[in-house]
This record gives structure tokens, sequence and C-alpha cells, in this order.
């Protein structure tokens, strides 16, 4: 705990907090950064005689917080290290839920927990119930943030706290240690184990408090960028204190090959080809139509057009609709190195759309990648597919207006999810290769898209929605609703092997807390939390 200057009844609170502390094996390791005030270091030293597991240092000189916390670490001798702020609480049950996982995971290099604000009268408000580890939200937020728990190896690994990122050195120190370490050895305790207080003037009150952590935390991104050797680009978002990794194409942009089922309304293609083909700035790619029995001769004589001049390579498959086989069949003609699955009643919005999906696909580890998705009138459809909501999987936000800002800025950040929306979905042809594409023989309509971004997920790979690629989707025009007899038989049909592949996988979103509902699609609470995977 570095200290400097604080409200010595704050400060109070957050020693009594650690004395509280239903495990006993603990040093609390208080160093004061030369405070202007005489009565802070009478004040520590005090709180200190009353516990001989507080250790104590007192700075000549105002060196800031990375070097006040590099002090304390000095008089550290525990094998795990946590950060407490000189006026935040701990949950009394804290260090105990720590311990806890450290012996169920022995391998665990890494712990964060839950955390909420405290204000000035002690009321408690606005709990983030954050995911499991999402590198994708650690390039643009430092999520993990309070109570975050390190091995001192680690920190004495990669050289301590830097001064040169004061003011957000621990974010630094966080991408430092986690570029090092295998994801599953980053556990995230879903309980709200950590009060940061929020009064006037703090960072939990307004980021605007300190507006050069922001600053200092954009550098802390790029440096990580860079060590990494990502040619990305960090930009400070305009309206959150938050970031975008914007990767850079390679000088050879690669093909990517745009897949598009469609049958008649012809109104609805022609709309969507023409968005792509005019508005749409990336320069390498191809799209291949996949007719599925159009009968109209307006809608054959497009395509015969379209196919004579050029502009696309028609696939003639009818029979029955099967969404998963229109794919597959036409991924198997690709040309591209790049696929990406796209309805044929999307309207494209950004004209850097593609560029945004193709540069996140290309990255090492990536699977599917998604975006944002609005209804023609402007409302949300899609951001991230969420498993479990609705039983299988939903969009959370759907209706939400475009610019609402998300739970703690979501909507507004990109983010590792369980699934993105085959209505576009972007992937190298390696990866959809190697999962062995879409499930024709068991998910000819519904959940096919989710199903694929699980396997995905179970070969290895992180799927990632991006708010910085924007379309219209006009939903299903082609397909028409679920309301037949036979439809909805078919649907349950789906339902169950979902429920029969996936089990509980669909209940344990890990990008979706357990303390967040599945019966709706507005990130609320759960009432009661769902049962956690872990505890």
């Amino acid at each position: 705990m570095p200290v400097f200057n604080p409200d010595l009844k704050e400060l109070r609170a957050a020693i009594v907090s650690v004395r509280k502390q239903t495990y006993g094996n603990w040093e609390l390791c208080i160093v004061d950064d030369c405070s202007s005030s005489h009565s802070v270091r009478e004040a520590i030293s005090e709180l200190a005689s009353a516990d001989a597991r507080i250790k104590t240092a007192f700075r000549s000189e105002n060196g800031n917080i990375s070097e006040a916390t590099n002090t304390a670490f000095d008089l550290a001798t525990g094998e795990w290290i946590g950060l407490l702020d000189q006026d935040d609480v701990l949950h009394q049950s804290a260090l105990a839920v720590v311990s806890r996982t450290i012996r169920a995971h022995p391998s665990v290099q890494v712990i964060y927990t839950d955390e909420d604000k405290i204000g000035e009268r002690g009321n408690r408000f606005q709990p983030y119930f954050k995911p499991d580890f999402s590198l994708e939200l650690l390039r643009a937020q430092n999520y993990l943030n309070h109570f975050t728990v390190h091995r001192a190896a680690n920190i004495y690994r990669v050289g301590k706290w830097r001064k040169e990122f004061d003011g957000s050195q621990d974010y630094d120190l966080n991408l430092r240690i986690v570029e090092s370490i295998a994801d599953r050895d980053i556990i995230h305790i879903p309980f709200v184990l950590y009060h940061w207080r929020a009064t006037n003037g703090s960072t939990a009150h307004s980021i605007q408090n300190k507006a050069y952590a922001v600053v200092a935390g954009q550098r802390a991104l790029q440096a990580h960028i860079s060590r990494l050797n990502l040619d990305a680009q960090v930009v400070v978002l305009d309206d959150v204190p938050y970031y975008r990794t914007r990767h850079r194409l390679p000088t050879h942009r690669p093909l990517v090959s745009i897949i598009i089922p469609t049958r008649d309304n012809i109104d609805v293609l022609k709309k969507c080809i023409n968005s792509i083909l005019h508005n749409t700035t990336y320069d390498r790619y191809e799209i291949i139509l996949v007719d599925n029995g159009s009968t109209s001769t307006e809608a054959i004589s497009y395509l015969n057009y379209l196919s004579g001049n050029g502009a696309a390579t028609v696939l003639n498959q009818p029979g029955d609709f099967n969404y998963s086989k229109l794919n597959n069949d036409a991924a198997k003609i690709a040309a591209g190195d790049v696929l990406c699955l796209l309805n044929n009643d999307i309207e494209v919005l950004s004209p850097d759309w593609l560029e945004e999906l193709v540069s996140i696909a290309l990255q090492d580890g990536v699977g599917c990648v998604g975006p944002k998705l609005l209804y023609p009138e402007g409302r949300i459809q899609h951001a991230g597919v969420v498993t479990g909501i609705g039983g299988v999987a939903g969009h959370p936000y759907k209706y939400y207006k475009s610019n609402h800002p998300g739970y703690f800025s979501n909507l507004r950040l990109h983010r590792n999810v369980s699934a993105v929306t085959g209505a576009c979905m972007v992937m190298t042809k390696k990866v959809f290769e190697e999962v062995g594409g879409l499930d024709e023989a068991n998910l000819a309509v519904a959940f096919n898209d989710v199903d694929l971004c699980l396997r995905a997920i179970e070969a290895g790979y992180r799927n990632v929605f991006t708010p910085f690629s924007t379309l219209v989707h006009h939903e299903s025009l082609t397909r028409g609703k679920d309301n037949t007899p036979e439809k909805v038989q078919r649907f349950r049909k789906e339902v169950n092997y979902m429920h029969k592949r996936w089990g509980e996988r669909l209940v344990n979103d890990p990008w979706y807390s357990n303390n967040l509902t599945l019966a709706y699609e507005d990130y609320s609470l759960a009432f009661p939390p769902r049962t956690s995977r872990k505890y």
C-alpha cells in the first residue's frame, strides 16, 4: 500500500479492512511517499503498532506512485502480492478466497476479482462483474484493476513498477506479466472482493480527475504492442477513457472470399451487393453467391449479370435450405485465405468494415470475428453472442440505441465473446477448415454459427467482437420466419442438439458473469446469481 497525503479516516478504514480478514497469513507493507503532513506518519505508526503483521517505511523524498510501490514491494516476503489503494476497502473474505484459489489452481500466476465502488457514506454501488480473461478487452481497458494479485516472482522478473507509466503503472505491470504467461493461468474470481472508494477528486468518481492516467495507459498499451512485435496503433477513444488497438493489415492484403447464400428477393440482394461494391474500401475480395434455387426471372437475370461481368461467382445449390451446407460448399471453392460469411440482407455502413474484421482475424490465436450489426432504424441487432440466454444463446443489447455505451463501456470496446453471428462473420479459411466448418448434419438453420464459434474456442482460438465495424442487418428477409410446424420442429431439434453437444458450457459463458442474468439481454443482475463454475 503506497501512501501519499491520505484522508486519515479513509486510510484507517483501508488498514482495518486488512486486519479484519478471515484469513490470517498476510503482511501489509505500507510506504509513505514523503507526505507533507507529519500527522500521516504518526497515524501509520500508530496503526502499525497494533499489529506485528504491518510493515512500514517512510521515504525521505517523494518518488510518486511507482517508486513508492517498489519500496513497499521490497518490504514484502510473501509469494503473492496484492495491491490496495490507501483509501479503498477489502471485503473481509478477500484473502481467504484468494488463498483458496491458489490452492485449487497450483499453476495460477495472476488472480483478479470483481469490484464495486464505495461512497463517502459507505454506500456501495456500480458492481463490475467481470469476464474471465479477455486479451482483447485488456487491450482496451485495464479491467483486471481491483483486486489483482500477482506471484512475486513475476513482478521481480519483469522489473517491478516503472515510473514513466505513473497513473497507469499497474496496467503496465499487468500487460508485461500476462504477455509471458498462459491465459489458463490467469484466474478470475467472480465475487466482489474490493470496494473502490469514489469521492470527489478520485479516479473512481471520474477518470477526468486523472486524465494523465489515460495517456499513461495508452503509452503502456503501445509499449505492450511493441514488445510483441505487433503492427498496431493504440488510439484513445473520444467518448470513453479507454482504447482501441488498431491492427494494421499486411502490405500484401489477403484475398477475402465473401460468401452470400441467397434465393430470390432481388431487391434485398441488390442492396447488399451494391453496398459492398460501392462502400467497401478493402480492395482484395471475391464474392461467391450461393443460389439456393431462385425461381424469379429477375433474380436469375441479376445473378447471370453479376456472374457475366465478373462481379461475383454464382454457385447453384437448389434444394432445401441448409445454411451450413450452402456455406461449406462455397468455402470449398473459395480462393481466399480469409472467409467472410455474410447474409444477403446485410448492408455496409462503415467503408472500412472489412479492414477491421480482417485485421483482427489475422492475429495469432483469433478464431471468429464479428461486427456490430444494426437494425434499419438504427438500433442494435448484434454486439456479440452470450451463450445461455434464451436457453442456447442470445444477443445482448438487442434493440438498444446504437450509441449506448454498454456495461462498463463494453459496447465501445473490442472484446472476447463466446460467439458472433453468422450474419457477418470473418475468419481465416485455415481455422474454418481446422474446426470442420459449419455442422450441416445437425444444425441446418439455427445455432450453426454459435456451434462453429464454440468449436473454435475448443480448438484453442478466441472469438472477437469489434464495434469498429458496423453494418445494417435486415434480418432473415430471404429465409422467412420459423412459424410453420415443420420449422418449429426443426428448431426444437437443433436446440436439443446444442444442449446435448455443449451441455453446461451453454450456461457458463466465460465472458459473461454468472452474476448477470440469462433471462434478459440487458446485462442486468441475476437473482439469485447462478452457481459459479469454479466455486
